[in-house]
């Protein structure tokens, strides 16, 4: 039989992740940056991960660790990782920290670190008009992308040898929240000499040539003069925005070098992920510090990382990665979604909130965009049974089928309800949610009760005609067809998934638990009725 390197599969509304011949729903999470340097340490993580319902664990694989001599390198860490990690029927996506993890040059090995005449360091402007040296590695010298490739491909042929006819490794993300910290660009000479110089002609033709397709924020910053032979200022204007597509556009290509470099290796999917700017107008409502997630003028997040404003950027000059995928902490969760799949590619969420907050929002991610990946940081510094995921993974464990073959033919509508304020008379933070199925619309509420109302959570798949699946709890959905005076449930049942996922009936629900045939409920665990 011949092997099958796990790869995407187009779909009708986007693409899947095929394992083993099979699309293959990844129940994620990420571990902390460097617990997977350890394969010690990871023995005692991964029964927790196995009982929190976890089937895909993100991790890192830093180049200071794999090549701690220039051209010497050493994978028995990584190795027993692998190997335990299959021995736990674990899924792994590694991180390849190579010349940047959140946006500065921390897991390089020494020998980069200490040689800054081969490996020149960024340059950023402070406060006072000065000029600093980064911890940042410049990409606009040619020994850093070379170095990063041959360690990068060195790496994917090694996964290939070791790995590939057991599909323990299902994808890699590579670097980490890249960008430059502490300024909008770099200003050390060899930079501030290309920026000085014309715009490339292959950026002026792609902007020109795809003007209409670009996200409406990169439109906005862009004032592209008819004399584009002079300097990017000149071309573009002088803003940070300017900045931020001149490093976003090296930077590109600066990873387009390693990808490809691994892609001639071994052929798995590649991303890489985004340290998003940070809008006032385009964020939740949370506790967390802005410092957590940077802020909105670049270089307080990394400045030509893959944000939304540069996302077309990407996308185009680095061609070998499959999708940009955004670490979704403080921005809108629904509205980050929706701009990530621009261009039609698949949604990966590979970093998020950890908590119940969290959990909620990964059914509107998987039901309504049709995610490959929600997965939150830091996973093994929770207890199974304190896990919120632990509940969330397993309902979605026991309908994978159903939920991967509505997210191939978008016939889902994930949501979530979160508390409402504890204030009489503020908004309610989540509103009714609306979807459409040919003839039908649906629309989910919260879940009735006589008191107050709790959180909510959970997906609708439409099965055809008039029948649809309910998963979740804390929501109710009211049916209506377009042509009909009158839709009324005709029959409301509790399933129970059976070991080949087929679906069989528990309960004959109606009266109460479809208030006389208005709509279905999906109560929470403790609903309030009244006493």
């Amino acid at each position: 039989m011949q092997l099958q390197t796990p790869h995407l599969l187009k779909t009708s509304t986007s693409k899947q992740l095929i394992v083993n011949g099979k699309p293959f729903l990844m129940l994620a999470a990420e571990l902390q940056n460097s617990s997977l340097t350890s394969a010690k340490y990871m023995r005692e993580a991964w029964p927790k991960l196995v009982q929190a319902n976890i089937n895909t664990v993100l991790g890192c694989v830093s180049w200071e660790q794999i090549e701690p001599t220039e051209g010497k390198f050493d994978f028995q860490e990584l190795d027993q990782c692998i190997q335990d990690a299959r021995a736990a029927g674990l899924k792994l996506v590694l991180l390849w920290f190579g010349s940047f993890k959140n946006g500065i040059s921390t897991y390089t090995p020494h020998w980069v670190k200490k040689d800054s005449q081969r490996f020149p360091r960024a340059k950023t402007m402070n406060s006072l008009g000065e000029l600093e040296i980064s911890d940042t590695l410049s990409i606009f010298h040619t020994e850093a992308p070379a170095a990063d490739a041959r360690a990068f491909s060195t790496l994917m042929k090694h996964l290939r040898e070791v790995d590939c006819p057991h599909s323990t490794v299902i994808m890699v993300q590579v670097e980490n929240e890249i960008g430059l910290l502490g300024d909008s660009r770099d200003r050390s000479r060899l930079a501030e000499n290309k920026f000085s110089k014309a715009v490339p002609s292959d950026l002026l033709d792609f902007l020109n040539k795809d003007w209409e397709s670009l996200r409406p924020e990169l439109k906005q910053s862009l004032k592209i003069t008819k004399d584009s032979a002079n300097s990017w200022c000149a071309t573009f204007g002088h803003s940070k925005k300017t900045d931020e597509l001149f490093m976003a556009y090296h930077y590109a290509r600066y990873v387009e070098q390693v990808a490809s470099a691994g892609r001639k290796e071994y052929a798995l999917p590649l991303y890489t992920n985004v340290w998003q700017n940070y809008v006032a107008d385009d964020a939740e409502d949370n506790e967390f510090p802005v410092v957590v997630g940077g802020g909105g003028v670049p270089g307080d997040y990394p400045s030509g990382g893959g944000v939304i404003n540069t996302i077309d950027i990407w996308q185009t000059f680095a061609p070998t990665l499959d999708f940009i995928a955004p670490d979704v902490y403080l921005n809108d969760y629904t509205k980050s979604c929706a701009k990530y799949r621009h261009r039609n590619q698949p949604l990966f969420i590979p970093e998020q909130r950890r908590d119940e907050y969290g959990a909620r929002r990964i059914w509107n991610a998987i039901g309504s965009f049709q995610a490959l990946c929600t997965s939150p940081f830091g996973i093994d510094t929770l207890e199974p049974k304190t896990n919120p995921f632990r509940v969330h993974y397993g309902l979605l464990a026991q309908v994978s089928d159903h939920v991967l073959q509505a997210q191939a033919d978008g016939t889902s509508v994930g949501f979530f309800f979160d508390e409402l304020p504890e204030t009489a008379g503020l908004p309610d933070p989540s509103p009714p949610t609306t979807a459409r199925f040919g003839p039908w619309k649906v629309t989910i509420e919260r879940s009735f009760v006589f008191g107050r109302p709790g959180s909510g959570w959970g997906m609708v798949i439409h099965k055809g005609g008039p029948r649809f699946l309910l998963i979740g709890k804390g929501f109710q959905v009211r049916f209506a067809h377009e042509s009909a005076p009158f839709t009324g449930i005709l029959s409301f049942e509790e399933k129970e998934v059976q070991a080949d996922g087929s679906l069989k009936t528990l309960r004959m629900l109606n009266g109460d638990e479809s208030r006389s045939g208005k709509f279905c409920i999906m109560p929470n665990d403790e609903p309030d009725y009244g006493g």
